[in-house]
């Protein structure tokens, strides 16, 4: 995501395809820019509901403000970069200020309310109040003139001093988010001497909060009541779920459904199979079927027989996560054991079945409830068996490593000359690893760095159990990421990978496809393909970027899913972009790959190139369809 300053370093960009937003855009989005979003609805929504539910009904507003589907209109990215030209943040800020400006509604005396305007289901916090940290007397002066203010108003400001919008801009999203008079609102913003700086104070921060508890004699109360009935239904529970033989060993899993013995010798802790510790360096495989089994609890029967019960049959206090296009079945077989330790005041279990890997987490001690994380795997080599996330807190992650890896360390993608962080290991376990993707704006990139006996690679933490390896070159020859030029050629496409997020993505490609001479002597620009190649198969996800001289992130031209461009079957790939030059002309610029030998635009713009380098004049805003003649016959479509 390009940042405000880089915007004003390169030229402006758009899609001459003009595709509409989809929800893994606006998902990308909505993570990326969470707290500012939240910020956004906390300041829009009225100080009458009371700091606490405000702070619940702003996060609740911007949780939910994801589309149901593709966008029913088309969105040209803003000229620029940064969120602005971030179409599905756009979406996602819409939505937020549309719902924020229902909840402050009164409620109507006939009619259903709105669910805006109704507390939150989600999120929730019991026994505790819970507020931004106060700020001075400067801010708690601005809440109250914001109070005093109407809804529009309120958004108005909030756009105008948090978002930097222009007043243009402030009035086209008043009245796309339904107010009726957009200027009287900016008109009434006016009557706030504010140089909006205070809206990035602490006090307006729903995602910096304080707790207090509430009121201790009233829960005391409730809670004795409550107590006696608890106490009932829980025996009750109890007696109607208690098979003959009893499932309390099982811990949070679900009654047990099969009774047959290849069912029982699959949740047999007895039954896991172990690898001998030295089974990797004599094994003609490498993957996770040599990985010894490590950590300090291999012997625990009980917690053992809790995972497989677990995975085999989750209960309701389970929360339970797949990889998409992994099976959430149990294992046909004893699996075979990988991990079982203590890891962040939780106890961790790592199983793996010949194509899927389990992670099961349960408190160390205290509160109940488990977790099941599952992923494929099938078809690791020695790069896709290095790594597996044991733990996530907050931004932190610890990794188990292949055991034929020496050391490990933490680079910054976005700094390819800096060194790389020592990453500290204790049997196998990595310290704890940086991860921070998706933090606004996108300043870092940290990736895993491995080292073992065949050299050095990256890996890139996507969100789920095993980070996706990350490579360079065209497709079919790629290497791993293990040198300075390697790492410079990712340098200004690294916060690109978060198209790649929660994707079940095995590793990533980054392919500078051609070099391209802009008008007007502005210098040389680089097109670059990124493919996310899934451990399913299908699904793949691919981004044409085009990179100008002095910009510091690359930009997204065009993006795909399931389509064979930039991969090993069909590498041939063909994008195209409006650009404004420094002299202030627009053009249709695009690009093939090598085996592009032509490249025509029709439709919003005529022309033509001999060669796979295409550039023509073009209006603001025109769209065009490119197609591509390829050597031998055939042809390419532009990616969109």
């Amino acid at each position: 995501m390009q940042s405000q300053d880089a915007a004003a370093q390169s030229p402006a960009l758009s899609s001459p395809a003009g595709p509409a937003v989809d929800v893994e855009q606006a998902e990308a989005a909505l993570v990326e820019h969470y707290p500012r979003l939240v910020r956004l609805a906390y300041l829009v929504l009225p100080s009458r509901m009371g700091r606490t539910r405000r702070v619940l009904t702003a996060h609740a507003l911007v949780q939910r403000a994801l589309p149901r589907g593709r966008a029913d209109a088309p969105l040209i990215p803003a000229q620029g970069a940064g969120r602005d030209g971030d179409p599905g943040y756009r979406l996602v800020r819409l939505q937020v200020v549309r719902s924020a400006l229902e909840a402050g509604l009164p409620l109507r005396r006939r009619g259903l309310p709105k669910r805006s305007q109704l507390p939150p289901l989600l999120p929730q916090v019991w026994g505790l109040a819970v507020f931004p940290r106060p700020g001075g007397a400067d801010e708690l002066a601005l809440d109250q003139r914001l109070s005093a203010l109407s809804g529009p108003a309120r958004a108005a400001h909030a756009l105008r001093g948090l978002e930097r919008l222009p007043d243009a801009d402030v009035r086209r999203v008043l009245d796309d988010a339904g107010v009726t008079d957009p200027d009287a609102a900016l008109a009434e913003a006016d009557g706030i001497p504010d140089p909006y700086r205070l809206l990035e104070s602490p006090e307006f921060d729903p995602c910096s909060l304080q707790a207090r508890p509430t009121d201790l004699l009233r829960r005391r109360r409730h809670l004795k009541a409550g107590l006696v009935v608890a106490a009932a239904l829980a025996v009750c529970r109890e007696l109607l779920s208690l098979p003959g033989d009893g499932w309390g060993a099982d811990g949070p899993a679900a009654p047990p459904y099969a009774r047959n013995p290849a069912a029982q010798a699959a949740l047999d802790p007895a039954k896991l199979t172990r690898a001998p510790a030295s089974a990797w360096k004599t094994s003609e495989r490498t993957d996770f079927s040599v990985w010894p089994a490590r950590g300090a609890l291999t012997g625990d029967r009980a917690l053992l027989r809790r995972a497989l019960a677990v995975w085999a049959r989750p209960g309701e206090g389970v929360t339970a996560s797949a990889t998409p296009g992994t099976p959430t079945g149990g294992p046909a077989g004893p699996p075979r054991l990988l991990y079982a330790g203590t890891v962040d005041a939780a106890r961790v279990v790592i199983l793996y079945d010949g194509w899927r890997l389990a992670r099961y987490a349960e408190p160390e001690e205290g509160a109940r409830g488990a977790a099941l994380d599952l992923a494929r795997v099938d078809g690791a080599g020695r790069a896709g068996a290095s790594a597996v996330v044991l733990s996530r807190s907050d931004d932190n992650v610890r990794f188990l490593l292949a055991p034929w890896v020496r050391e490990a360390g933490e680079r910054d993608l976005r700094e390819p000359d800096e060194g790389a962080k020592e990453l500290p290991l204790e049997g196998g376990v990595t310290g704890p690893f940086v991860s921070g993707q998706g933090r606004e704006p996108c300043t870092t990139w940290n990736a895993l760095e491995l080292t073992d006996g065949t050299g050095t690679r990256l890996l890139s933490d996507l969100g789920e159990l095993v980070p996706a390896r990350l490579t360079t070159g065209r497709p079919g020859e790629v290497k791993d990421v293990s040198g300075g030029k390697a790492r410079r050629a990712w340098e200004p496409y690294a916060c690109s990978l978060a198209a790649m997020r929660s994707a079940g993505v095995r590793g990533v490609n980054a392919w500078a496809y051609a070099e391209q001479p802009l008008p007007g002597g502005d210098g040389r620009a680089q097109w670059l393909c990124t493919r996310g190649d899934t451990w399913r198969g299908t699904g793949a996800r691919v981004l044409a970027q085009f990179h100008s001289p002095g910009a510091r992130y690359g930009a997204v031209a065009a993006r795909a899913e399931d389509v064979p461009a930039c991969g090993t079957r069909r590498p041939d790939v063909l994008a195209g972009v409006l650009w404004k030059s420094a002299g202030g002309t627009w053009y249709l610029l695009a690009a093939g790959s090598d085996g592009v030998e032509s490249v025509e635009a029709t439709g919003g713009v005529e022309g033509r190139a001999k060669d796979r380098l295409l550039s023509v004049r073009a209006e603001k805003g025109a769209r065009a369809d490119l197609r591509g003649t390829l050597e031998g016959g055939g042809s390419v479509g532009g990616l969109r």
